[in-house]
């Protein structure tokens, strides 16, 4: 007679995607968005190409934005660059800087100076997405109660603690 076992498994998702987040970056969101809607979906190495030879002032800053988002993959997740790709990368409008310049006749006029925030995700296509992670496992548990359980008495049956002043 054989006995087939069943492990009880959990399938978890595995953390692939490292990002990095660059806040009241000096340009417009727009001028930004036509630099992130190029390199979205592209190779780590085929990107970093595109944006040395893109004619944008856009094109530093996001450059900044993937390198450093590719050290972050090959620190925490120790992710080789050859197997980076772009997931995801998005523009959002930051904080708008206004001033007021002086015009003739006593009037003035406004100068918006605008922001943006860029989030770029890569992520390692080597790694596998999912994990099994075993439900009911042999080991002992790590955690342990550090505080026994308290017991609080009752303090209206007790005659003694309203009597003091």
């Amino acid at each position: 007679m054989t006995y087939v076992y069943r492990e009880l498994v959990r399938i978890d998702k595995k953390k692939t995607e490292v990002y990095a987040l660059g806040r009241h970056i000096s340009l417009s969101a727009d001028k930004a968005r036509r630099v992130v809607d190029q390199i979205r979906g592209r190779s780590y190495e085929e990107t970093l190409m595109i944006l040395e030879l893109m004619p944008y002032r856009a094109c530093y800053p996001i450059f900044k934005l993937v390198y450093s988002a590719a050290a972050n993959a090959s620190y925490n997740m120790g992710s080789n660059e050859a197997n980076l790709i772009i997931s995801n990368a998005q523009v959002n409008e930051g904080t708008t800087a206004k001033k007021l310049r002086p015009r003739a006749r006593g009037r003035s006029y406004a100068i918006k100076r605008t922001t943006c925030h860029i989030t770029i995700v890569v992520k390692d296509i080597s790694l596998p997405e999912y994990e099994r992670v075993p439900l009911f496992s042999l080991k002992k548990p790590r955690w342990k109660k550090k505080y026994p359980t308290m017991v609080y008495h009752d303090v209206y049956s007790s005659e003694g603690v309203w009597d003091k002043k």
